[in-house]
């Protein structure tokens, strides 16, 4: 099989579900940007889930859950997703292949430890990694990844076992593509609609998710043991989750401040431009978090869980006011 959708050119992305996103829909004439889509489907989030183990670990979160991104450009694009999951392995494949042939481009969903084009030392069992399948040579699938420069190839066999890996969030074989799209064009409505649904949800009640979510853990934090070698795990799983996981929370908040700079000229709204701002800063802020972190980790510093847990509630507030602000601002 030899087939090669030569209109498609990869797009390098910071996250892989939202340069998924953009790369789909500019393909099929709905241009935009990675930030837009991550801003308009309000994927902008976080969570501590306690109940939910990611390597031993509380799972925390910085995003709304995989799928998220592409489910919200359904309303804003009036579109139509296909999305399509298996049993076996072989039909899977098989279905790939016949879509490939149909001339589509295809979503799919794989571990990143079984892709082989990713370094060694970069591989981890993440379930949730996406990235768009354009063609076939041969026994090799032609892939665009969204976090790599460039498009590269992957044997049959290793993105059968990437597609089929089990464990936390297993993709099933998950492939997706768009089957239709009403609206080309990004509307005032949608982007307003879409920022008040991420301020409530990182204002809301509920105690481990979006601002309180920050402070539970950081509360958390604040009772590790500085003596116990769990304890410094924990601080690292906290790092990891922030910054190796997908695009991390510092790189999160940079995707919603360039989204934020978008909405304010499609809106006219021009506070947006300077929350845009303080968004960055916000970013910033949890880059300082895991640089600090990260040094108590490798001994560099003392290990102080409690100064730890007082830049996360800095965190926690900062993005309180922020959304606050933008709460008056979007009314």
């Amino acid at each position: 099989m030899n087939i090669v959708n030569e209109k498609f050119q990869h797009r390098h992305a910071a996250h892989c579900e939202s340069g998924v996103a953009s790369s789909m829909l500019t393909y099929h004439g709905a241009p935009i940007s990675e930030a837009m889509a991550f801003g308009l489907s309000s994927a902008m989030a976080f969570a501590y889930l306690p109940f939910v183990k990611f390597a031993g670990f509380p799972l925390i979160a910085y995003r709304m859950p995989p799928k998220h991104i592409l489910k919200g450009m359904v309303k804003p694009f009036k579109m139509r997703f296909h999305f399509e999951t298996f049993r076996k392995p072989e039909q899977g494949m098989q279905k790939l292949d016949e879509l490939l042939a149909q001339g589509k481009i295809v979503g799919i969903q794989t571990s990143a430890f079984w892709l082989p084009y990713f370094p060694a030392d970069m591989r981890f069992h993440f379930n949730a990694h996406n990235l768009i399948v354009y063609g076939k040579e041969g026994d090799e699938y032609l892939i665009s990844d969204p976090v790599g420069e460039m498009p590269v190839r992957c044997a049959s066999d290793a993105l059968q076992r990437a597609r089929f890996a089990t464990g936390l969030m297993a993709p099933k074989g998950l492939l997706y593509y768009p089957e239709s799209i009403g609206q080309t064009t990004v509307s005032d409505e949608s982007v307003r609609g879409a920022i008040k649904k991420t301020i409530r949800t990182m204002l809301g009640p509920v105690p481990i998710i979006g601002v309180r979510g920050i402070r539970m853990l950081a509360n958390k934090v604040a009772k590790l043991d500085p003596a116990d070698k769990l304890s410094l795990n924990y601080a690292g799983h906290i790092v990891r989750m922030q910054e190796e996981i997908g695009t991390g929370g510092g790189g999160f908040r940079f995707l919603y401040a360039a989204f934020l700079q978008e909405a304010a000229q499609i809106t006219g709204i021009t506070e947006l431009t300077a929350l845009s701002e303080r968004m960055n800063e916000i970013g910033d802020g949890w880059r300082e978090f895991a640089l600090k972190a990260a040094r108590m980790i490798k001994g560099r510093e003392t290990f102080e869980p409690k100064k730890l847990a007082e830049m996360l509630h800095g965190q926690a507030e900062r993005e309180k006011e922020l959304f606050q602000a933008l709460k008056r601002a979007i009314a």
